[in-house]
């Protein structure tokens, strides 16, 4: 076991719980309000939005792989931090002016769309650049680099809460930009939006560089970069750190599960025979309640290791996903969306410190591009696919959510439970090999 770390401290919280929401904030309006935006304001087709986001999920894969590989052979984060979240702020910055630099350019109306459409998804590359640079590269790192098997799991209750969290603020937030139509449409005002969640992100880039220490990574340059890149890849490190690709797998299996559904989650909610226009009453609720149940679970992942834990959240996670299966009424919803958010949120907290705690002294960097790439980039080329062939073969289709005809199916959910079984047969492989 790797030597005690000093305790960390008040500031040093304040940088991490800060960093957490901060950064996801900004991934949530990427994830969610730059789809939007992309179609309200220059009328991009399904087809755009696609390009979009699976364009910013290779970057974002390319980046934390890149950087984290490359901080690890500087022996610093702090300065990939805070210099990639000032311009992770200015980035977003820039979509408050897309539109009126595209109708400058171009020569007319369509041509400027046709530019605004290029524009965005080249700007959302940028920004997923030195977003995963700050955060998903050395940030990650540098959480890895200041704590150890006592506090770990305490860390990840935190940081595993704040995608949701972040959700909360970001749509709260947006509520009071909405703009709504004679028709009845809705859209937001978008340069506003991007100027306050961009504003917000160069301010904590300014707190960051205050108040966060380096951790002073032993810098690695006894291979050269691209051997030091590949190493992850390698048959022999996989051999040499079985633990962590046991735990990088079910984490996989586990965060494919989720993409079966989670992509669909708001637009089944919003379904007028579920809960229509009123889900954010009941997933707010929930949200906070998942988030409570995480962060008082991390310690409890510091005191008995992850094989003792990881089960109570999948087994929430299952039982959640079964009740969204079975009951459409609003109590229902409510229940199984309770317990599918805190075990989704409790086994990624489990998960994400059973990572940090069987990463490689001296691959740091290079095992959050390593994570990046199982847990994000795999699971989105899959997860979808299983919800949508789900949801076509059940019959429910035809009232023409988000313009395409697609009307998700309550088995979406059962079909991400499916997939989640499979999570047991990895966790009994751990639990092995602890035992060997």
């Amino acid at each position: 076991m790797e030597a005690a770390k000093k305790p960390l401290d008040r500031r040093t919280w304040l940088v991490i719980v800060l960093l957490a929401l901060v950064g996801q904030i900004a991934w949530a309006v990427e994830n969610n309000f730059f789809n939007l935006f992309i179609q309200d304001a220059f009328g991009a087709s399904l087809s755009d939005v696609a390009l979009m986001v699976s364009a910013s999920a290779a970057t974002a894969t390319a980046t934390t792989l890149l950087v984290g590989t490359w901080s690890d052979r500087v022996g610093k984060r702090k300065l990939f931090v805070v210099a990639g979240t000032l311009i992770w702020g200015l980035t977003i910055c820039a979509f408050a002016v897309l539109q009126q630099v595209s109708a400058a350019l171009a020569r007319d109306a369509a041509a400027a769309a046709a530019l605004g459409i290029s524009l965005t998804i080249g700007f959302d590359c940028l920004m997923t650049f030195f977003g995963s640079l700050a955060n998903d590269a050395c940030f990650n790192a540098w959480l890895t680099d200041i704590t150890d098997e006592t506090n770990r799991g305490r860390v990840e209750g935190v940081n595993s809460a704040m995608p949701l969290l972040s959700m909360l603020v970001v749509f709260g937030g947006a509520m009071f930009l909405m703009i709504v139509g004679d028709d009845g449409s809705v859209t937001y005002n978008y340069p506003l939006f991007f100027t306050i969640i961009g504003g917000v992100v160069i301010a904590t880039g300014v707190v960051s560089a205050l108040c966060m220490d380096e951790s002073h990574p032993e810098p690695k340059r006894d291979a050269a970069y691209l051997d030091e890149l590949l190493w992850g890849f390698k048959p022999s490190s996989v051999r040499g750190n079985r633990m962590l690709y046991l735990v990088l797998a079910g984490y996989c299996i586990f965060a494919c599960a989720m993409q079966v559904f989670m992509p669909y989650y708001v637009l089944y909610l919003r379904l007028p025979y579920i809960l229509g226009e009123n889900y954010v009453l009941v997933m707010a609720p929930c949200i906070v309640i998942a988030s409570v149940f995480t962060i008082l679970y991390g310690r409890r992942v510091d005191s008995q290791g992850f094989s003792k834990t990881i089960t109570l959240p999948l087994v929430f996670f299952i039982a959640g996903c079964v009740l969204l299966t079975a009951i459409t009424a609003a109590p229902g919803v409510f229940i199984g969306s309770m317990f599918m958010l805190a075990g989704y949120l409790g086994s990624v907290a489990c998960f994400s410190a059973a990572i940090r705690n069987s990463t490689p002294p001296g691959h740091v960097g290079l095992t959050q591009g390593i994570r990046i790439f199982s847990v994000v980039l795999v699971p989105m080329l899959i997860g979808p696919w299983i919800g949508s062939l789900v949801s076509a073969s059940s019959g429910v289709i035809g009232v023409g959510v988000v313009g395409d005809d697609f009307t998700p199916s309550s088995l979406i959910f059962i079909a991400g439970a499916a997939v989640s079984l499979l999570t047991f047969v990895v966790t009994w492989l751990i639990r092995k090999e602890e035992r060997a």
